[in-house]
Formats: C-alpha cells, sequence, structure tokens
C-alpha cells in the first residue's frame, strides 16, 4: 500500500512539474478555447518543430525525384548518342600504321582496377535505386554487398590514379577551343583538335570521378555507418543522389568515347598504343 501511495505521489510530481514547465513555454496557455484538433497541432508543432516539413520533402524526394531522374540519364543520355552514332558515324583511324606508346603497363592496370569497380558501382548503384523492380530481397541486398566492396577498392585506386593523372589533367587555354568546336565529334571530318594528352572533356571526366568519388565515399561512409543526426544524414542521401546522378552521366560518356566514338579507342587501354594519325588529329597539342 505504502509502495502504491508513493507511485501515485511520484506520477502527481511529474504531472504538475509537466504543467509547469508547459506553462513556462506558452506551450498550453495558448490553446484556451480552440478545437483539440488544432491544439494538438500546436503541441505537436512547438515539439517537432520542422522535422515533419523536412522529413516531407525528403520522402517526396526519395519517391518521386531521384528514381526518375536515374530512368531519365540512362534512357536520354544513350539515345543522344545512339543517333550521334547513326548521323555522324565514329573516327576511324588506321591501327595497322605507326603507333605510339601513350599509357604505360601499371597506368593501364590502375584504370582497369577504376574501370571495374566503378562500373560495379555504377550496377549496383542503380539496382538499389530502382530496388522495387528487382524486387527487393536477396538481389538488392547483394547488390548493397557489391557496392560496399567495389566502394573500397575504388577507395584505394582513385588517389593512385589521381597522382598518376593530376599534371597532364590540368587545365590549359587551349581547352577553351576544344569546347567551342565540341572535340570536332559533330564533323565527319578529321581535321586537328587543340588537345594534350587528354583533351578538355576527358579532363572534366577526371575531376568529376575523383572529386565526386570522393564526395560519394563520404557520404556514402556516413549513410552505412549510420552516424550523424537525421536531418545530416538526409542531406547526405541528397547529395550522394545528386552526385551520382552526375557521375552516371558522363561514365555513360565515357563508355561511348571509348568503345564507339573512336572506333578501336578501347585498344589503348589494352596494349598501350594509340595510332599515331588518331594522337596527331584528336591529340594535335601533345608532343610525340
Amino acid at each position: 500500500m505504502k509502495t502504491y501511495s508513493l507511485s501515485i505521489g511520484a506520477g502527481l510530481l511529474v504531472l504538475v512539474t509537466g504543467f509547469v514547465y508547459a506553462g513556462s513555454v506558452q506551450l498550453l496557455s495558448g490553446f484556451g478555447s480552440a478545437p483539440s484538433t488544432a491544439s494538438l497541432h500546436q503541441f505537436n508543432q512547438l515539439i517537432t518543430g520542422d522535422w515533419q516539413v523536412y522529413g516531407q520533402q525528403f520522402t517526396n524526394l526519395q519517391a518521386f525525384l531521384f528514381n526518375r531522374a536515374f530512368l531519365l540519364i540512362i534512357t536520354i543520355v544513350p539515345t543522344v548518342f545512339l543517333l550521334h552514332y547513326l548521323t555522324i558515324g565514329p573516327k576511324v583511324f588506321a591501327h595497322d600504321g605507326d603507333q605510339v606508346y601513350y599509357f604505360s603497363l601499371f597506368t593501364r592496370i590502375i584504370h582497369l582496377i577504376g574501370a571495374v569497380s566503378f562500373s560495379l558501382l555504377v550496377i549496383t548503384g542503380l539496382m538499389i535505386i530502382f530496388g522495387k523492380f528487382f524486387g527487393g530481397g536477396t538481389p538488392v541486398h547483394t547488390a548493397r554487398l557489391v557496392h560496399i566492396a567495389s566502394a573500397a577498392i575504388l577507395a584505394v585506386d582513385v588517389p593512385i590514379m589521381f597522382a598518376i593523372w593530376f599534371v597532364d589533367m590540368l587545365p590549359r587555354p587551349y581547352d577553351l577551343a576544344w569546347f567551342l568546336i565540341l572535340g570536332g565529334y559533330l564533323s565527319k571530318k578529321k581535321k586537328p583538335v587543340p588537345a594534350g594528352k587528354f583533351n578538355a572533356g576527358q579532363k572534366i571526366w577526371f575531376w568529376l570521378c575523383t572529386l565526386g568519388s570522393g564526395g560519394m565515399m563520404y557520404t556514402g561512409y556516413l549513410l552505412y555507418t549510420f552516424q550523424g543526426p537525421v536531418d545530416q544524414l538526409r542531406l547526405m542521401v541528397i547529395i550522394h543522389n545528386f552526385l551520382g546522378m552526375a557521375l552516371v552521366a558522363f561514365f555513360l560518356t565515357h563508355l561511348y568515347m571509348s568503345l564507339f566514338a573512336i572506333k578501336g579507342s578501347i585498344q589503348s587501354m589494352i596494349t598501350g598504343y594509340k595510332p599515331r594519325e588518331e594522337v596527331e588529329i584528336l591529340h594535335s597539342r601533345y608532343k610525340i
């Protein structure tokens, strides 16, 4: 009986204390004769602040924007390049003539590791984005595991790649001229294009890939470990997705340029050699 009385007393004390505190912050004084629903809304607003508003906006981004944006990217970008291939066609250079040693064995190995891990990140990332299409469950769970493993490999590979190509990827005055003619890719004629070892488009891809991947790894790590307050994690999701959109778009561009826009271009990352004619035309500022 004594314990029961103490429990009631403690409960009353907590209740009174709560009313006193609520009154001190005008939590209850403003309710007056307002309907109970309005009073509840006011009480809820004072307690939760704006988190529900931002939470709804975040939910809308997750549910309606991200997947649609990625869908547009993976359909529109390839369609544009298909039209380019059908109307203008690829650049063709003789691969049986004089060759220029362009990429060392070490560079090719680092690029191969980066290419495989990045490709897996794109594929598994899209599987996660469109998880409902794959039915969720094991396929998406496996995609997440591969995504994490690929990110770990890329985290080691990217700094090495950055160090190898940093100097060659620095902007040059003639890069602007390259942009003005879009690298000559809108013409069927083969004319010398102002570019060094790497053209302006490749430089943009390099900086986006290295720095953007760094941003993706940082945000991805926070999301994987679930470190930080909810609002911060939501921001990380938004940054991760928008960076992902840019990276996927440029990744598809890089694929088209290396596999289709310049016939046989991929061979340089296998053998290390480029046709001299290709270097003289597409990399006219590069000293052979």
